[in-house]
């Protein structure tokens, strides 16, 4: 099968990739279950690439029942090797305020009950994976170097705190994480990062921020209005860092 030059991984209020260009549905079951739905696989700045929406196409699935062992397996089956996944989330820090577009490089796991291996303990190899930097620097690289050459605002930096949900967190708790390190706090960057590393796939994460977390900043009460309008804005500039990412 014909590599792929690049497998994006959609986040909330990023079910689809407009400008991908003959596309085809690859559906199936893997070794470890069902995807979250159909890979389009098609072309854009001339180049292989392929989509999957983590929630499913419908936003159907929540945060701790996404099969992400299913996702990526399918993705690396279908000849990827490199995974840019985009993750809403929202902003702890003052860097990280709503419609920014932020490319952390470390990464907290609270989450819980999850399954975050592909080592099952039934046959197959055991992996200790190395994760101190769980973001790959070669692709974080790229990105911000086809942040630049588009023109595209990014926050390079920070730390990605990925908890449990599908309820946002308390105040109590963002404080927490304030203390602990987190700049942002989303419900998806845990286990997917982990599994990308165990199959070997450069992994970078663009998280798009769709408001405060509770307790920072203006601390206005958040909407599914305001959180998607946020999510539109800061993802105005994708089309433009994906075709320089691809060029």
């Amino acid at each position: 099968m014909d590599a792929i030059d690049l497998a994006i991984i959609g986040g909330t209020g990023v079910y689809r990739l407009a400008s991908l260009e003959d596309t085809q549905a690859i559906e199936g079951e893997t070794p470890y279950g069902a995807p979250s739905g159909p890979v389009r696989v098609g072309r854009l700045a001339g180049r292989r690439v392929a989509f999957l929406a983590r929630h499913g196409e419908g936003h159907s699935l929540p945060p701790h029942r996404v099969n992400y062992r299913a996702n990526l397996w399918q993705l690396e089956s279908l000849g990827a090797q490199r995974v840019l996944a985009i993750n809403t989330v929202g902003g702890i820090t003052e860097r990280f305020g709503p419609r920014v577009l932020a490319l952390p490089d470390q990464l907290i796991d609270y989450t819980w009950g999850r399954t975050s291996s592909f080592w099952d303990g039934e046959g197959g190899e055991l992996l200790h994976v190395d994760f101190g930097d769980p973001y790959t620097p070669s692709l974080r690289q790229a990105v911000r170097e086809a942040a630049a050459k588009s023109a595209i605002e990014l926050v390079d930096g920070g730390c990605y705190g990925a908890t449990q949900g599908p309820r946002l967190e308390t105040r109590a708790e963002i404080a927490r994480m304030r203390r602990d390190g987190c700049d942002l706090v989303g419900m998806t960057g845990m286990p997917e990062a982990g599994l990308a590393r165990e199959l070997g796939l450069d992994y970078a994460c663009l998280a798009v921020v769709a408001n405060w977390a509770a307790g920072c900043g203006d601390d206005a009460e958040i909407t599914l209005a305001d959180v998607l309008a946020n999510v539109d804005a800061a993802s105005a500039g994708l089309p433009a860092l994906l075709d320089a990412l691809l060029a």
